[in-house]
């Protein structure tokens, strides 16, 4: 810490004075008297102020310009992302759900929290996005929706579907707004997000993070099996209670929904999972059309432990794909002419990554249309045609 430097008086407590006198004959004679009383001198304050601080306070005053300059963009960051926030909180909605579960012989009954954004569907009508795992096992009565301003309702009407992780719950409340969905497929790995939720319980909460990583599957997550799985991943902080909230990006739109988290201590270790709004809007628009998701049937068995390098498919070009170790008898496959040992390595003009990638596409494609796929056979590319039934 640099301080001011001060020059202190100075005391002399016995000096000697000479005094010229003046004798009787008019010459000057000297005395010498003791003085007993201090003098203090003063330096001159021109002395005060050397050049040496002069500089360092110069040189710290155009430190503190030039951070001010470089805050101020950051600023506008912080700025962003309450202006979002703000934005975003009325159409957050917190879920308290009282779930009763028979295991065996004995019900037991408990309450689960979690989050929930609301949206428009079907003519006009508003439902809350949320999580399956949120709310399943509950009824209507036992789900308590809390807005950002604290008014609590019931919903009216419940669908959800196990294969995906998506539930929605009818509520009719006109005066909460709801969110702007977002692009989610044009997001990219880096760029920035806001999560809203309720993480153990405090309703509304707000983080800020990251697109870590696209196209996670293949996820344990715990007793709950998600067929249907294609995460973003995040290091923006979700603990348990976000789960069915919103991922935005910074302009205010939702393109996920929280889900998950992987953890050893049951909180955020920075690594979060939301399901892409674009497949969760899918899933949502066919529950609200048809009850339920009429997920598509290719009906072929696929090789996981597939991998180009061992088909020798890799010196043809290709970096990925899925293997079909069998066709069944009567599916879309066979009409379509699959055959075992076939790699798709196209679906519905999307690369196919592995067999975890297809089977999520061929679930959320719509049925009874065809759908164009390119197949390797033998090292040769083939173009083909499906049309998917009903896997229900």
């Amino acid at each position: 810490m640099l301080r001011a430097l001060r020059y202190s008086s100075f005391h002399v407590g016995v000096f000697l004075c000479v005094l010229l006198l003046s004798n009787e004959n008019g010459n000057l004679v000297a005395q010498e008297l003791e003085a007993k009383q201090p003098v203090s001198v003063r330096r001159s304050s021109l002395e005060s102020v050397q050049p040496p601080v002069i500089a360092i306070n110069l040189e710290r005053e155009r430190l503190y310009n030039e951070l001010a300059e470089e805050f101020s963009a950051f600023d506008r960051l912080g700025y962003l992302v309450r202006r979002v926030s703000q934005l975003v909180k009325p159409s957050v909605i917190h879920i308290e759900a009282h779930k009763v579960e028979q295991r065996g012989t004995v019900r037991e009954s408990f309450d689960e929290a979690g989050s929930g954004v609301i949206v428009e569907l079907g003519d006009g009508e508003t439902w809350v996005l949320t999580n399956r795992h949120v709310i399943s096992g509950a009824s209507t009565e036992g789900i308590l929706l809390r807005s950002h301003q604290g008014k609590e309702f019931h919903p009216t009407k419940i669908v959800s579907d196990e294969s995906s992780d998506v539930a929605l719950l009818r509520i009719d409340q006109p005066e909460l707004p709801a969110a702007r969905i977002g692009d989610s497929q044009s997001i990219e790995i880096g760029d920035f997000v806001i999560a809203i939720g309720s993480p153990f319980g405090l309703s509304h909460s707000v983080t800020f993070g990251i697109l870590s990583a696209k196209g996670r599957r293949d996820l344990s997550l715990g007793d709950q099996k998600i067929e249907l799985q294609d995460f973003f991943q995040t290091d923006a902080a979700i603990n348990p209670g976000n789960s069915g909230g919103p991922l935005l990006n910074l302009r205010g739109e939702v393109i996920g929904v929280n889900t998950a988290i992987a953890s050893s201590s049951g909180g955020s270790e920075g690594i979060g999972f939301a399901i892409p709004m674009s497949m969760a809007m899918n899933v949502a628009k066919q529950l609200v059309e048809h009850g339920e998701l009429r997920r598509g049937y290719l009906g072929v068995t696929l090789d996981p432990e597939f991998t180009l390098v061992e088909s020798g498919d890799a010196a043809s070009g290709l970096v990925c794909g899925a293997m079909v170790k069998t066709v069944r008898r009567g599916s879309p496959a066979e009409i379509a002419r699959l055959q075992r040992g076939d790699v798709i390595v196209e679906f519905n003009g999307n690369v196919v990554e592995n067999d975890d990638h297809l089977v999520t596409q061929v679930g959320l494609t719509p049925i009874g249309e065809s759908i164009p796929m390119v197949i390797v056979r033998n090292g040769t590319r083939y173009r083909t045609e499906v049309v998917l039934t009903d896997l229900n």
